[in-house]
């Protein structure tokens, strides 16, 4: 079993929307690498390798004619996809499938103990990626797919998806909102984009009750987020027992982001990552795999993933 914090790191995702200005813009990499520099772990933590994701892992969760319809509108120049608010620039496709890749990359390596735990700072970001559209900034559900992916390739029962990116994963709980093995956890502020994630939004069929979601309004901070993972997700966990955890870290979460307004800390995102490791000690031998969703402010973007990773390294 690794006991090191693996990072999924590699420049190539700087490049999506390279020369844009827009929130999700390249520099939201750098102030990533800068924070991880800046507190000494870029160099003692080991690496993941990037890896396109092949059709059949895209598969997993989106339809083909999505993926069709979003590689046609990349490779054809257009500025945004024809599916919803996603801005593209030419590179965007082959990025948002390196993106992918490398998270299952990431996956692997805790599963099979060369890492303890991963963290992944790709572009684009997933969560609102539904199995038929792209949107908010996402071409490919990230997270999802790796979780389809443990689940095929591992062997791996039951997974546990916590999202505590200010915005609510719209897509991610679509996937699995019929799925009893998978678990979608959601900490989001309300109203806010995308106008899903209500609490009486649990789940259908035999998926019912494995969609939990926490809405707060705008103004909440540790109290809430933290006291609903405590309170509401651990015992929820301990009765679904997951075999791995993936978090959507979405930094826009915390105090002076520019599209939220949530007031978490830097060390309110450690304390989130410590009450998660917990659960994920407690039933799946300690494996996380974390990647990156939003956080618009770069220095304060930087000081929480900083302090996030930190949190799984120790």
């Amino acid at each position: 079993m690794g006991h090191t914090t693996a990072l999924l790191i590699d420049p190539i995702y700087r490049e999506h929307l390279m020369g844009r200005h827009h929130p999700e813009r390249p520099e939201r990499f750098d102030a990533v690498v800068q924070g991880l520099q800046e507190a000494g772990l870029l160099d003692r933590l080991s690496r993941v390798d990037r890896r396109a994701a092949t059709e059949d892992e895209l598969l997993l969760c989106h339809t083909r004619n999505y993926l069709e319809t979003a590689k046609h509108d990349v490779e054809s120049g257009l500025q945004q996809l024809s599916t919803g608010d996603t801005d593209i620039a030419p590179a965007s496709w082959d990025l948002a499938t390196l993106a992918v890749g490398g998270v299952l990359n990431a996956v692997d390596a805790v599963v099979c103990g060369h890492a303890r735990n991963a963290f992944c700072a790709v572009r684009p970001p997933g969560h609102h990626a539904t199995p038929g559209r792209g949107m908010g900034f996402c071409l490919l559900n990230n997270v999802a797919i790796a979780a389809r992916y443990a689940q095929r390739k591992h062997a791996i029962e039951r997974i546990l998806i916590v999202d505590w990116d200010v915005h609510h994963g719209n897509g991610t709980q679509e996937i699995f909102y019929s799925d009893p093995t998978v678990m979608f956890f959601s900490t989001h502020q309300w109203p806010l984009y995308p106008g899903t994630g209500r609490a009486d939004e649990t789940g259908e069929g035999a998926g019912a009750g494995t969609t939990i979601n926490c809405p707060f309004p705008a103004g909440s901070g540790r109290k809430e987020v933290l006291g609903a993972i405590q309170k509401v997700l651990a015992p929820a966990a301990d009765r679904f027992r997951p075999g791995l955890v993936l978090i959507s870290a979405g930094f826009d979460s915390r105090t002076g982001d520019l599209l939220g307004r949530f007031t978490l800390t830097d060390r309110d995102f450690a304390d989130l990552t410590r009450a998660l490791m917990e659960i994920a000690d407690r039933h799946a031998g300690g494996r996380i795999v974390s990647v990156l969703e939003g956080g618009y402010t770069l220095s304060g973007l930087a000081s929480a993933s900083a302090a996030h990773v930190e949190a799984l390294s120790r």
